[in-house]
């Protein structure tokens, strides 16, 4: 019987879950917004990203700390970050904040490389009827 060995991996996965909600808690709270933004990405929650990128604008230097922490993010976070703006950019309330992400994203990064992401033809496709 297994039972007891899945309940205690999946007791142990629900702990990590929440300590990892802590730690992007306290990150936002520190205002290291690379580091929460990358957290949050890892942990798949366009929202919590969304959130993080709302805090970042907030700033009085905002737009240009988010391009900072943009340009920063590693590619597969970046090719994430774009999956996540298309639903932003579809509702009303999010979309200068995609628009944002997007304009850093098409600033500094080539063509060539943009070219390359995952999903890049299906995210052009529905961001041009919104944009």
């Amino acid at each position: 019987d297994v039972t007891e060995i899945e309940e205690k991996e999946a007791q142990a996965k629900q702990e990590e879950q929440i300590m990892k909600e802590q730690e992007l808690s306290n990150l936002l709270h520190e205002k290291r917004y690379l580091k929460a933004l990358g957290l949050a990405i890892s942990l798949d929650r366009p929202h919590t990203v969304l959130t993080v990128v709302k805090a970042i604008l907030k700033e009085p230097e905002g737009r240009r700390q988010l391009e900072e922490n943009i340009v920063r993010l590693r590619r597969d976070q970046k090719e994430a970050v774009l999956a996540f703006l298309v639903t932003w950019n579809t509702n009303s309330r999010n979309c200068h904040e995609a628009q944002a992400v997007l304009e850093t994203l098409l600033k500094h990064e080539a063509p060539d490389t943009l070219l390359q992401f995952s999903g890049i033809k299906s995210a052009v496709e529905s961001l041009l009827p919104y944009t």
